[in-house]
């Protein structure tokens, strides 16, 4: 039982909608709200707007996440913003020799996904050549972490002096700084640091770009000293959520500087969104996805969600996940007023890693899990297990099979022992690891969120439980710097 797109893409939900599971009856008992839930998103992708969703100083802003796979004038996205972020790549290539990334929670996480997904972990080992002339990069301020932050600006000190000793040229660092405000504590403080200690160093020539809040009437910190300094500009939109920005300047900046294909990422996600339009929960997987997670959860009692990828580079997918199911759903109270909080609660999961670490857990703990899987069907190269110890016949029982084979061997056989222990999962499968199939998923996930708040009837694109630790923090700051 599955929806799939052209694309090959595909949402098999076989072992969550069924006579064991969620069953047709629950799904029929739902009709009502999905018919809702469908022209309620259908009038935020026309207008911008969702009811009742208000800003967090309680005014009415628009939600244009799913404007964003749409190039057109007058879009966040257009023909000419991706020429500016072109503008981005070649300025870097040859040029810049590493970029660090500063930014924490959507501005960071969504990020992180594209850079495993095109980079992965040793990119910055590879030679200038192998990286095709783009810069090595790291990312920071995504935690207020000393240890880290002084280990990284150790690093570049230390690959300046290569520089200056082997190539008899000063280190170009990159700093982009993403913040909405230019006031954010974990991004801004490890940005001054890392700026000072920069600029403090002979051998390091230090740039800035600023993805901030583009108002110009009232500029951000941010903004405010990117005009006085001259450094180039970069857009976080109003109307578009951190969680969901790695469609917009947010995450495209970066993945201009990595040579991501923004193009690809964004076709995916727009062939995504146009197989969402239907009203038909059978042909409209993010949809379907809501409404079969949603249904676990209320009839069924599985409020927890394992995001558990098969393969490493996903990792940072399942993080990525957390961020956007938490703040979206996580809700104390109903659009009604009602205090009745809402939420299932996302755990990051890695096949086959966490068949060893969590899945006793899965298998056995409480009946309150739904298990996602993610399996990419193509991994492209390949290698075959070889018996080379022939002597060993548990080894050799194990040699001739493809790494990739043997991997969705686990997975499968995961998913059966769960099906069998009355346990909940559903699989993403993508045709490929690449940008369009990324696409593809991240913005089904996404629109997953806005279908599951109708359904719910919570606001999912704010988060107003994120302000109570910062009404503390303010004072507590305060203190910490006159106790100093």
């Amino acid at each position: 039982m599955a929806i799939t797109l052209p694309s090959g893409f595909s949402f098999d939900y076989e072992n969550l909608y069924n006579e064991n599971a969620v069953t047709e009856e629950d799904l029929a008992g739902l009709d009502q709200e999905l018919k809702k839930a469908c022209d309620a998103i259908a009038i935020m992708r026309q207008t911008g707007v969702i009811r009742g969703h208000l800003s967090k100083d309680g005014t009415p802003e628009k939600v244009l996440f799913s404007q964003l796979p749409y190039l057109a004038d007058g879009h966040l996205n257009s023909e000419a913003s991706l020429a500016r972020l072109q503008e981005l790549t070649d300025s870097v290539r040859n040029r810049v020799d590493a970029v660090v990334s500063l930014g924490i929670g959507g501005s960071y996480l969504g990020n992180k996904v594209l850079f495993d997904v095109k980079c992965g972990e040793f990119w910055n080992n590879k030679t200038i050549g192998e990286r095709e002339g783009l810069p090595e990069i790291y990312f920071s301020g995504q935690n207020i972490d000393p240890r880290r932050t002084r280990d990284l600006i150790n690093h570049l000190k230390h690959k300046a002096e290569i520089s200056r000793s082997h190539r008899k040229r000063e280190l170009t660092v990159l700093l982009l700084v993403i913040s909405k405000s230019g006031g954010t504590l974990d991004t801004m403080s490890s940005f001054m640091v890392i700026y000072d200690q920069l600029k403090k160093c002979q051998n390091i020539k230090t740039e800035v770009v600023a993805v901030t809040d583009p108002n110009t009437e009232k500029p951000t910190l941010l903004k405010k000293l990117a005009m006085e300094r001259g450094w180039p500009q970069y857009a976080v939109p109003d109307g578009v959520g951190g969680r969901f920005s790695v469609f917009c300047e947010v995450g495209l900046t970066l993945a201009a500087c990595i040579g991501f294909d923004i193009r690809q990422f964004l076709a995916g996600a727009r062939a995504m969104d146009e197989a969402c339009q239907s009203d038909d929960v059978k042909k409209n997987p993010a949809l379907m996805n809501a409404a079969l997670k949603f249904l676990a959860a209320e009839k069924h009692g599985r409020d927890l969600e394992i995001m558990m990828p098969y393969g490493d580079y996903l990792k940072s997918l399942s993080e990525w996940y957390i961020q956007l199911l938490a703040e979206s759903l996580g809700k104390g109270e109903r659009r009604t007023g009602e205090n009745i909080p809402y939420g299932r609660t996302p755990i990051v999961a890695v096949g086959t890693t966490d068949m060893h670490a969590q899945t006793q857990q899965h298998q056995e703990g409480k009946l309150n899990k739904v298990v996602q899987f993610v399996r990419v069907v193509d991994w492209g190269e390949d290698y075959i297990v070889p018996d080379v110890f022939p002597s060993a016949p548990k080894l050799s029982e194990i040699a001739g099979v493809t790494m990739s084979a043997a991997l969705e061997v686990a997975r499968s056989a995961n998913a059966q022992a769960l099906k069998e222990g009355g346990r909940y999962s559903a699989v993403f499968n993508l045709p490929k690891l690449d940008e369009y199939h990324l696409g593809e998923l991240m913005y089904l996930l996404a629109l997953s969120v806005a279908y599951e708040g109708e359904l719910a009837d919570v606001d999912a694109f704010n988060q107003p439980g994120v302000e109570a630790y910062k009404r503390i923090m303010g004072p507590g700051l305060k203190a910490a710097k006159e106790k100093k």
